[in-house]
């Protein structure tokens, strides 16, 4: 039997995800472990691995084009193995494609979808609900039960086209078991099966329509937005609704940090590169921020810490998240036990982070999780500003830009440069006396930045 290829969840949020690139053709010879294909998430490109041995037949799975997580893209056979023509009718391909057509039409095509995947038939035996990701997604959004959800995919399997079609029509949708019931009584099961409602086209939402209704028609531009744009829509939102938030600001004075970090950058030594010479290292004002807030949360373990329902996570060590500007977004990716690193070291791999950030190259485990995060739009002369926490994080600092401002020392006032913080926090886990505790730390760190070497 052939192995379905399908398309992995590489990412925690992943629902759908996008091909970007084949490296095989249809009717390659593939060996277990080459790279099939890249996939693009919201957040990074990944390179997929194939698994299993064998010819490459049916892609399915397009270039560009969304498809939910754990469709199948395609499938290897082995060496004589009979090849099925018709298989380009799967639930991947038709989720994509025939979104608009009627559910009958989708369904026929998908009853003669080819190969089976392996488990279709443990999975009947046991009597679970057969559905794709996308579909399981959508009915959990809209409370409904995939129980009650007559599939038209292979082998009863539940589809997109199924959910939304219940949805649209719930006093009439063909329940699992063969029969309807509305306010007027039942459906027989023939009628049900052999003639589902068609599926409504997509509709703009209200929101949108009245949002429009504001302007001239032909004055602007739709613009589709891709994943990583509702991924970070949707975290976005349902941070600010679900965490309470507060925030702590302070002023740091950086003479000392700045003139500590014109030291050690005139102190390193060189090496060689394929471009000639070049300093070891090379330290920025914000990879002195991250040692500094991560050694304040060691100092303040309490703080250190992330929310559940169940108990409160407190963590050993202090892993920064730093956010990373890239086209179309921003990731957060993170430095492991930043307060056991050198400075020249933090400098070093933030720098390797922020490029493969910008070439979507990172792997889940080097963005995914994290104790804090710094937000640093200094380099953007924002004096302060108030940043939004990203769960599993109890806090983040917003960091503004280092300006000369007169201040008042003994009686006089005097020039000093000046960088104003604002630490926003998750009032569940860390109360205000706490988040005080935790910013004057790392307050202390900026304005003593030896101890940040010893």
């Amino acid at each position: 039997m052939p192995v379905e290829v399908i398309l992995p969840k590489v990412d925690m949020d992943m629902a759908t995800g996008k091909i970007s690139r084949w490296f095989v053709e249809e009717g390659a010879t593939v060996k277990q472990g080459d790279v099939l294909f890249e996939i693009e998430t919201d957040k990074a490109a990944m390179e997929i691995d194939s698994p299993a041995t064998g010819t490459i037949r049916n892609i399915t799975g397009q270039e560009g084009v969304d498809l939910p997580v754990g469709s199948p893209v395609a499938w290897i056979y082995a060496e004589g193995e009979a090849v099925a023509t018709n298989a380009a009718a799967t639930p991947a391909a038709s989720e994509a494609k025939d979104i608009a057509k009627p559910a009958s039409d989708q369904a026929k095509k998908l009853d003669e979808a080819a190969p089976v995947p392996r488990e279709s038939a443990a999975a009947s035996t046991e009597g679970a609900v057969r559905a794709t990701p996308l579909a399981r997604r959508i009915a959990r959004e809209k409370g409904l039960d995939l129980a009650a959800i007559a599939g038209s995919g292979p082998h009863g399997r539940v589809v997109k086209a199924d959910v939304e079609a219940a949805a649209a029509q719930p006093s009439t949708s063909p329940l699992r078991g063969g029969r309807a019931e509305g306010a007027g009584g039942g459906i027989s099961s023939s009628a049900s099966a052999s003639q589902p409602p068609p599926l409504a086209p997509p509709l703009k939402g209200e929101g949108d329509d009245a949002i429009l209704r504001l302007f001239e028609p032909g004055s602007y531009e739709l613009i589709p937005h891709d994943n990583m744009r509702k991924t970070i829509a949707r975290r976005l939102v349902e941070a600010k609704s679900t965490i309470p938030h507060f925030y702590l600001t302070v002023d740091c004075e950086l003479d000392a940090l700045l003139a500590l970090r014109s030291q050690l950058n005139a102190a390193s030594p060189m090496k060689k590169t394929d471009k000639g010479e070049a300093p070891a290292y090379k330290l920025s004002v914000n990879d002195m921020i991250i040692k500094a807030m991560a050694m304040a949360l060691v100092a303040v373990p309490d703080a250190n810490v992330s929310w559940t329902e169940s108990a409160m996570v407190k963590h050993a060590h202090a892993d920064v998240g730093v956010a990373v500007s890239i086209p179309g977004g921003l990731i957060t990716p993170i430095v492991r036990k930043a307060e056991q690193k050198s400075l020249s070291a933090i400098s070093n791999e933030m720098k390797d982070l922020a490029r493969r950030a910008r070439e979507r190259k990172l792997k889940p485990e080097e963005y995914q999780g994290g104790t804090t995060a710094v937000s640093n739009l200094g380099m953007f002369g924002v004096k302060d500003f108030s940043a939004v926490i990203n769960p599993p994080h109890a806090t983040i600092l917003a960091v503004g830009a280092g300006e000369q401002r007169a201040v008042v020392k003994g009686g006089e006032i005097k020039i000093a440069t000046v960088m104003s913080v604002t630490l926003s926090t998750d009032h569940r886990a860390v109360d205000g006396a706490l988040g005080a505790e935790l910013i004057a730390a790392f307050k202390k760190l900026i304005e003593n930045p030896m101890a940040m070497l010893v």
